[in-house]
């Protein structure tokens, strides 16, 4: 056996592991750690008023990233997000309320109870494709408001009054107040479950749920257990939209039946398709779209605000077909092409 001499050793290039290359910052990272700290500093730089609205923001995408997982990544259409969002929020205001919990422990248990019955509910919704499950979950949002206000729940649920909700005081070593502080609980918890998201679609758990959604057909050839992960699915989406209720409960410290109507699932969706469907960043920009695009009609005039929001939403749909985050892909992609190709213009036209 031959050895390489000490001179050769030195000479030879020195291998790295892809994953030492890995660990070196992207640009996607970058933006990331950029767009956080902007998001940390937002509350010393505006009013109460916005920092409420950018709480409602982040909770709002939460709520569509549940959808989106379900939908975007699983193919199982929903139009009954609205009924979990209000478990979800009446578990956190029964808790609090009725029993004395500590606000930060209503956040799991509306998420628990959520995933509960969006697994429940996913069981018989396995024998339902397409529009059928479509109706099966709208009757869900039809029948949730009624539900909470039946008598028998009175008790629990406050019927028709609702529930009043304190908000979370913040500790007294913080010089922040009660508005900027649950905007930091909300953006921590945002934080966890947005990167556990998209954790879970680059995991191998996320891979079969999306080869369920592309070929259902092949996905069971291959031995992916359709029903165990659409109902799965059905319960880490409710999941995600109960954490985002309990939380809207907490910034508006009240809940009534009437607030969890139909119009909030079809809000979800026109944010997840605003967004981008199968997009995580894209939650955001529809979470911004849900609050603000109502809110911009109503200013414009208070008569027509309904046909100024579906005007304003025929614009973006016709702009940006693929949502905000194809918007996004499509521009870098022509802005990259074009830098590409000016550089090999100006090198080409050197003498």
């Amino acid at each position: 056996m031959t050895t390489m001499p000490k001179d050769d050793m030195a000479a030879a290039p020195v291998l790295t592991s892809p994953r030492s290359i890995s660990l070196r910052p992207s640009v996607r990272h970058l933006l990331i750690a950029a767009a956080i700290i902007v998001a940390a500093v937002m509350p010393f730089l505006v009013n109460s008023f916005i920092i409420f609205q950018l709480t409602e923001v982040l909770i709002y995408g939460l709520a569509i990233l549940g959808l989106n997982l379900l939908t975007g990544f699983n193919g199982q259409f929903s139009l009954g997000h609205s009924a979990f969002y209000g478990i979800g929020a009446y578990t956190a205001a029964i808790l609090m309320h009725n029993y004395d919990v500590y606000y930060i422990w209503t956040l799991p248990a509306a998420g628990g109870v959520c995933f509960v019955v969006g697994f429940l509910f996913g069981l018989p919704a396995l024998r339902l494709q397409n529009l059928y499950l479509a109706l099966a979950t709208f009757a869900l949002a039809i029948a949730m408001p009624q539900i909470l206000k039946f008598h028998a729940l009175e008790a629990w649920t406050g019927g028709v009054q609702g529930l009043v909700v304190d908000q979370p005081d913040p500790p007294a070593f913080l010089p922040i107040d009660g508005d900027q502080w649950l905007y930091y609980v909300t953006l921590a918890v945002a934080l966890v479950m947005f990167g556990a998201a998209a954790n879970l679609v680059k995991s191998r758990t996320g891979r079969a749920i999306m080869a369920i959604r592309d070929n259902p057909i092949a996905a069971a050839a291959m031995g992916i257990n359709s029903s165990l992960y659409k109902t799965l699915t059905f319960g880490v989406s409710a999941f995600y939209t109960g954490v985002a209720g309990a939380l809207g409960a907490l910034a508006v410290a009240f809940v009534a039946p009437d607030s969890f109507n139909f119009l909030l699932s079809v809000s979800f969706l026109v944010g997840l398709v605003i967004g981008g469907v199968g997009s995580i960043p894209g939650c955001l920009f529809g979470g911004l779209f849900v609050l603000y695009v109502p809110n911009i009609a109503n200013s414009i005039s208070t008569g027509l605000a309904g046909a100024i929001y579906g005007v304003i939403l025929l614009i973006v749909i016709f702009v940006m077909p693929a949502g905000a985050a194809g918007f996004v892909r499509l521009a870098v992609a022509r802005l990259s092409r074009l830098w590409r190709a000016s550089i090999t213009g100006s090198q080409g036209g050197r003498p």
